[in-house]
């Protein structure tokens, strides 16, 4: 019974795999599969403020890596670090937990948005990714509100580990207007991004 179970998840795991990055493909087609950068910008009031206590994990990248080669067992990573800390943390805002508005910070079991990205990108760097291929990201959500995803950026394209959302998606499959994201270069710096998408977001 175990050996039928784990067949079957591996299956599902391969279906997934292919459903993803046949989509990343329709979406490299359509030249919509990336993100395209503007120029520098202003740095997260938050993401300054994390900096300062972390200033080791904000500085230029020493060896820069455009895309993470995204093998089946690199798809299956991002599929556990997602789950895992969506399932681990709690969501609480900030001024509930810290009484602050803007706190950005590694998780204890409880955190915001920013916080599920933090430690994503933690584990993912402690696993071997490289760091310039990992981008704490801020969006908008069709409320107006701001949000933070995780920009993974691989040769299928810009993938999205989002804490409100199980399913990794490539960022134009996203209900997202993209705002800004770390640069590649150097990740105490931040780029402005042109969200020049077809689709139009109401209709994800």
């Amino acid at each position: 019974m175990e050996n039928f179970k784990r067949v079957l998840r591996n299956m599902m795991i391969g279906a997934t795999l292919v459903a993803a990055l046949t989509s990343t493909a329709q979406a490299i087609s359509s030249n919509e599969a990336f993100v395209a950068e503007v120029s520098e910008t202003s740095i997260p009031m938050g993401h300054a403020q994390f900096c300062k206590s972390h200033p080791i994990e904000c500085k230029q990248n020493a060896k820069l890596v455009s895309y993470e080669t995204l093998t089946q067992g690199k798809w299956q990573k991002l599929l556990d670090v997602n789950a895992k800390f969506n399932a681990e943390i709690q969501p609480i805002n900030d001024i509930d937990l810290y009484q602050t508005v803007e706190f950005w910070t590694y998780p204890k079991g409880f955190g915001d948005c920013e916080d599920y990205v933090l430690a994503k990108r933690k584990a993912l760097i402690q696993a071997g990714w490289a760091p310039s291929t990992l981008l704490v990201t801020v969006v908008k959500q069709k409320s107006g509100e701001g949000h933070a995803v995780l920009t993974v950026r691989t040769d299928r394209g810009d993938l999205i580990l989002d804490n409100q959302n199980g399913l990794i998606k490539v960022w134009s499959e996203t209900p997202y207007s993209y705002i800004k994201r770390q640069s590649q270069v150097h990740a105490g710096r931040w780029m402005e991004l042109a969200d020049n998408r077809s689709i139009v977001l109401a209709s994800n």
